[in-house]
């Protein structure tokens, strides 16, 4: 059985990958339009299908940010809100089980990506390899979700084997 540092350093480091994750996609949601143009410029090794589709999706944010700028604001909110639930995760990296809830929500999170993905995609007419990519998000955050949550139930024995009680939050 691994011991109660060993199970928070695990739960810490998985909460952190979260947190970064979180942030950088929170980040990055800001200039879409030069990281695409950035893109653009720099996807020989891509599929021609996607080097159509990138370059497709940059005159949409080139015309789009010329014509109508304040339509980015839209994914500034969407940024925004990577950033808030970044901030979340804090709450389980400082006290796990008070907090196992929030692990919930994410996977929670992390599994509502594929109708999301499937569904408006498909009415949005994104195609089916962007949607995978799109699904793969809800992928990577749940193997470092799940690790958590097994974790803190690792921890949740540890602490009422030695009689220690988490008073609820």
């Amino acid at each position: 059985m691994k011991t109660q540092q060993q199970l928070l350093k695990r739960i810490r480091i998985c909460i952190i990958v979260i947190i970064v994750g979180l942030f950088i996609s929170g980040a990055t949601a800001f200039p879409l339009e030069t990281e695409i143009g950035w893109l653009t410029k720099n996807m020989q090794l891509l599929p021609v299908s996607a080097q159509n589709w990138l370059n497709s999706i940059y005159l949409a944010l080139h015309k789009t940010n010329i014509q109508y700028p304040y339509l980015a604001y839209g994914t500034d909110w969407l940024a925004f809100a990577h950033l808030v639930l970044a901030v979340l995760f804090i709450g389980p990296y400082r006290h796990p089980v008070k907090n196992l809830w929030v692990i919930q929500f994410g996977m929670i999170a992390s599994v509502a990506i594929f109708p999301l993905a499937f569904i408006a995609g498909g009415v949005r007419g994104i195609p089916v390899f962007w949607q995978f990519i799109d699904c793969s998000f809800g992928i990577i955050c749940m193997l470092p979700l799940f690790i958590v949550y097994r974790n803190i139930h690792e921890l949740t024995a540890l602490y009422a084997k030695q009689g220690i009680i988490v008073p609820a939050v």
